[in-house]
């Protein structure tokens, strides 16, 4: 909808969204509190008044609505709210740090800063500004975290208002938003606005696929909640007569979180059985909330049969985020499966409100929250700042999704891993030079290798060598950050030591063959043995994986490259020379690339495995040319976030040349004959190829998989709907093996 307001209700609406920014804060202002606000108001409403956003509003809504998300949806203070108004001023106004400084302190400056964006770098070709923007947010963490919180809060009012920008531009911030922000606002327990940057985030990645599940949880909305009156009225009775003061609502999974599930188990959006969950928020004390908790989980299974394997109790040990619930399955009415959770209504505050209700329920006496033990753990993470700032980020994220087991120490201590941590993993965390020395483990008393998985529950002691080195080859059993940091800052001393003989050795060597050592020649044997940088290949000559043989290759490919190259330039421009603008519906064959529609070489990605039809882009590799990623690739949201500036729009046009493998999945009930139906209608009716065929059948009903070969991906729908039609036949789905 087209933005049409007159000045004067331009400034009536911006007073109006100041007033309500705060009237309803979760913290409340005092008198001081609420002058700065004002102060900080009134400067961004300066600095950004000839500003506008894109769908023609004026700029100052957007720091009102970050700090109205800060405030509300977070809960934090009134140094972030003001920082939060501030945070775009030093970066498109005149305004500099040291003017934020002088009229707000310290603390608010340094949060704006965190929050500026990097705006140049060092012109190299793997510089990724968004990393490095990444890296320097995260290493904020270390001294402010609500520069995080505040770039989040950012991050979701973007999203919220992300329509009218280009579709390029929509699909880069989704992915950034998928990668770093909801990871970070999980992390930080910050749920509800977890799901909401999720949800958004596959909205702009995958349109067809989150309407199409909007509409079917749409459908079902009345419906649920006839269910969920049901269940609450079975039993109602029994926790009034226990005297509890409760509220029972219900809670429907996350649009992204259905479609994670549906790729995980390989599944349909009618075949995920748990798609709400019912809670039951109590009222209780502090002293008696555990006990109130396993008191209604007694009257809820009293009524339900509760599934033994999917029990949850976050409320003895609570998750490292400060989650605390008790997550039951019971067999509900109608026989359906349904999820209850069971929390108090402080711990339901600080699952919504995550940072800010850990320190309004925080005294002296309580342990430190999980989001405080986070923080001190992710100091080891962020210690090495240097480097490739894509493996910086990389690494940090292994500290935010990951489930976690629980495991005690020989003096019976309890330790959270990441889940798949090893007994390595485990060393370093007890100490650094515990990690570096560490030759096995004694697991439940049993002597096991340091490569060896720990599952919750697992007693470990370490058995440690002083002539034990880490070598390269422990990266890959390591999950937890603080382990790879180390081992990776002892592995690139080694390295550097041999990488110095290596540059001697190398030099030497392309003496003999009549060869000059520089600059350019090392960047040509770098892209001849496919590396990253000119440390790597003297290391790789240093520790003799290079020859002298693949060297004398090098050479001769390389007397040989101005022939290639001209090679190329005849080959490219007469490919090139055949107009094809136009894009057939139900025929592919070839790709092309950029808005020039260019037809380039390039390789289908394994990860993904696209065919002609799926939707798809490029994405230009240091030393492999162009790769072609399918968008919903499980590597897309990072090459998207990462490395924008590489990313090549892609579509497939034409014709019906080339044959591509793809996998269906069926399922449905068994009947005599039934195979030599499916195989009839595939190689007789189709004309396609059965590469494989795995159909098994128990007690009448029957699943398989059938690989097939097909030109495009109308092909591969057709014989989909033609199966379909059997007798039977309740499900075909394409399936995809990452």
């Amino acid at each position: 909808m087209a933005y049409n307001l007159s000045i004067e209700d331009e400034n009536k609406e911006i007073a109006r969204r100041y007033k309500d920014l705060l009237k309803g804060a979760y913290q409340s202002f005092t008198d001081a509190d609420k002058k700065e606000i004002r102060k900080a108001f009134d400067i961004a409403l300066e600095a950004h008044k000839t500003q506008r956003r894109r769908t023609g509003e004026p700029y100052i809504f957007h720091p009102i609505a970050v700090a109205k998300i800060v405030a509300y949806e977070i809960g934090l203070d009134t140094t972030s709210i003001v920082a939060a108004l501030l945070h775009d001023v030093v970066e498109d106004t005149e305004y500099t740090l040291e003017d934020i400084e002088r009229l707000f302190g310290e603390n608010v400056s340094r949060i704006v800063n965190g929050l500026t964006k990097i705006s140049h770098l060092k012109k190299e070709p793997t510089a990724s500004v968004q990393a490095e923007n990444f890296r320097k947010m995260l290493l904020t963490l270390n001294d402010d975290v609500r520069v995080i919180l505040i770039k989040i809060a950012d991050r979701l009012h973007n999203m919220q208002t992300m329509d009218a920008m280009p579709q390029d531009k929509q699909v880069k911030i989704a992915s950034e938003t998928l990668y770093i922000y909801a990871p970070l606002a999980h992390r930080l327990g910050l749920f509800n606005v977890k799901s909401e940057l999720e949800n958004l985030g596959l909205k702009y990645t995958e349109p067809e696929v989150y309407n199409d599940i909007l509409d079917k949880i749409t459908q079902s909305k009345e419906e649920q909640k006839i269910y969920i009156e049901a269940f609450s009225d079975i039993i109602r009775e029994s926790l009034n007569a226990e005297g509890f003061k409760y509220e029972i609502k219900g809670r429907r999974k996350s649009i992204y979180s259905i479609r994670k599930k549906m790729l995980s188990q390989g599944v349909t959006y009618e075949e995920i059985y748990d798609k709400f969950a019912i809670r039951i928020v109590y009222n209780s004390t502090l002293k008696n909330e555990k006990f109130d908790a396993w008191k209604i989980y007694s009257i809820v299974t009293d009524h339900f049969i509760p599934n033994p394997s999917r029990l949850r109790d976050w409320i003895s040990q609570p998750k490292s985020t400060g989650y605390e619930s008790l997550h039951i399955t019971v067999m509900g009415p109608q026989g359906k499966w349904v999820e209850v959770q069971i929390r108090s209504e402080r711990m339901n505050e600080i699952a919504e409100k995550g940072y800010a209700a850990h320190y309004k329920y925080k005294n002296n006496n309580e342990r430190e929250s999980g989001l405080d033990d986070w923080l001190n753990k992710i100091k080891d993470s962020l210690e090495n700042p240097d480097g490739n700032a894509i493996d910086f980020v990389e690494d940090f994220k292994l500290n935010l999704y990951a489930k976690e087991i629980f495991v005690f120490t020989p003096g019976g201590d309890l330790i959270a891993l990441p889940k798949n941590a090893t007994a390595l993993d485990f060393a370093f965390s007890i100490h650094t030079q515990v990690g570096m020395n560490c030759r096995g483990a004694k697991i439940n008393g049993k002597l096991k290798p340091i490569s060896h998985e720990l599952f919750s529950g697992d007693q470990v002691e370490i058995i440690t060598s002083s002539n034990q080195k880490p070598n390269i080859g422990w990266l890959d059993f390591v999950v937890t950050a603080r382990a790879r940091t180390r081992i990776k800052n002892a592995l690139k001393e080694d390295q550097k030591k041999i990488a110095e003989e290596g540059k001697e050795i190398l030099t030497r060597k392309l003496r003999h063959l009549k060869i000059t050592l520089s600059e350019s020649v090392v960047n040509d044997l770098v892209n001849f043995f496919k590396l990253k940088t000119s440390l790597d290949l003297f290391y790789r000559v240093g520790s003799g994986s290079i020859e002298s043989s693949q060297l004398k290759d090098f050479i001769s490919q390389r007397n040989n490259s101005f022939v290639n190259f001209f090679k190329k330039r005849i080959h490219r421009t007469a490919k090139s020379t055949i107009p094809e603008k136009d894009e057939v519906v139900d025929n592919y064959d070839s790709l092309v690339f950029g808005k020039e529609e260019e037809r380039l070489d390039f390789k289908l990605s394994p990860c993904c495995n696209p065919i002609p039809g799926d939707k798809v882009f490029g994405f230009v590799t240091i030393n492999d040319g162009i790769k072609v990623h399918k968008k919903d690739c499980p590597n897309a949201i990072s090459l998207q976030s990462n490395y924008a500036y590489r990313i090549m729009s892609a579509k497939w046009i034409d014709s019906t040349k080339q044959e591509f493998k793809a996998i269906i999945k069926i399922h449905g009930t068994d009947h005599v004959g039934l195979v030599n139906e499916i195989t009839e209608i595939i190689s007789k009716n189709m004309n396609v190829n059965i590469h494989g065929l795995n159909i098994s059948g128990h007690d009448g009903i029957f699943e398989g998989s059938i690989t097939v070969s097909v030109k495009n991906k109308s092909q591969l729908q057709k014989l989909s709907d033609s199966i379909k039609k059997i007798e039977g036949i309740n499900s075909v789905d394409r399936i995809y093996k990452h």
